[in-house]
């Protein structure tokens, strides 16, 4: 097995797996995920896998609720970036003179800043609701897309069949629905699980910065920062929640990388 099938075995094991727990959440988790109970900041035992929050709420249940939450902004707010990002890019880098110094401008404009700086900023002024995290994400990562469809395209378009496309009469709009769009989807695809993976981390790190989705939704995030004032109680409190997201951002970093 070659290492770039084992990278990618691994990715969709751990994809797989995660992917599974969020789906089978209902079924898995023992006990109500909001529920609270009397038995608070108990360690990891046969009836809690991994202890009670300080609201008595199973952290095993939360956790594996919390799946469901990172599968839906993650590859949402990927897709939302993709649909932004990939056609400037391709405009980007089949135009040329004044259109393309300008597309190229502004995607270095939006590079510059700091992607989880201008995420913080923007969900402090909407707030913090599902759609608008999706959103959120999405606006932040678009840049990374449009920089590389760009330079794939400019990579493509000097090739011979894209000049044999312009020499018969092909409209641009053709050249790269044709010829220049197959050759880049691969590279697009695995910038897409990549994106999956850095939002799902930005999410997690919004969370932890208190912006992320309001309680009592389990958000991976959100429950890494409330466990760290009872990490000499319960360290799985933090770290099953982190271990989570570190997880899930890694199979979907190997899947990515592993297509490319």
């Amino acid at each position: 097995m070659t290492a770039r099938r084992f990278r990618l075995s691994i990715g969709f094991t751990l994809v797989g797996m995660i992917a599974l727990a969020g789906l089978l959440a209902p079924w898995l988790a023992p006990f109500d995920p909001n529920a609270s109970g009397w038995n608070v900041l108990s360690g990891a035992s046969e009836r809690h896998w991994f202890g009670t929050d300080d609201l008595g709420r199973d952290v095993y249940s939360r956790v594996l609720h919390g799946a469901q939450v990172s599968l839906v902004v993650g590859p949402t707010a990927a897709l939302v970036a993709a649909l932004i990002g990939v056609p400037v890019g391709l405009l980007a880098g089949y135009a040329r003179g004044r259109l393309n110094t300008f597309m190229v401008q502004v995607i270095d404009v939006f590079i510059a800043l700091p992607g989880l700086v201008l995420a913080l900023i923007i969900t402090v002024m909407v707030g913090a609701t599902m759609r608008n995290l999706v959103l959120v994400l999405g606006f932040v990562m678009w840049p990374e897309f449009a920089r590389l469809v760009r330079g794939q395209v400019m990579s493509v378009r000097e090739s011979l069949f894209v000049e044999a496309a312009r020499a018969i009469g092909c409209r641009p709009a053709r050249v790269l629905a044709r010829h220049v769009w197959p050759n880049i989807m691969r590279t697009v695809a695995a910038q897409l699980a990549i994106a999956v993976s850095s939002a799902i981390f930005t999410a997690a790190s919004l969370g932890f910065l208190g912006l992320g989705l309001p309680p009592p939704v389990a958000d991976w995030g959100g429950m890494v920062q409330s466990g760290f004032d009872y990490l000499s109680i319960n360290p799985l409190l933090s770290l099953a929640p982190g271990g989570a997201v570190a997880l899930t951002v890694l199979g979907f970093y190997l899947v990515g990388r592993s297509v490319e």
